[in-house]
């Protein structure tokens, strides 16, 4: 996949002024989305690196993760089920590291 580094004002196949506007809003949403499904991402990696790595911190480290996942959510970058089904296979890790560490 190639980068390419072009403002979306620049090209632009917007006849109408609606249309035009409309670009303008989805390139402003794109760099908010972006942001917060990186933050989730992030969030996300950390808790299963933690769990994996049997932390004593996983535990919070798994709730931010969370907490990103449905901050994302509520946001409507990601879909409600989206973030539900990655809590649950986070949980999901979480009860087996605990389970294997007894």
């Amino acid at each position: 996949m190639r980068a390419v580094n072009h403002s979306w004002e620049e090209i632009h196949l917007a006849n109408k002024h609606a249309a035009e506007k409309a670009i303008r809003q989805s390139a402003r949403h794109r760099v908010r989305n972006r942001v917060v499904r990186a933050a989730a991402r992030s969030q996300v990696k950390k808790a299963v690196v933690a769990v994996a790595a049997n932390e004593a911190t996983s535990e919070q480290t798994v709730k931010e993760a969370i907490h990103a996942l449905d901050n994302a959510a509520q946001k409507g970058v990601i879909k409600k089920n989206n973030a539900a089904r990655r809590k649950s296979r986070l949980m999901k890790k979480l009860n087996q590291a605990k389970a294997t560490a007894k």
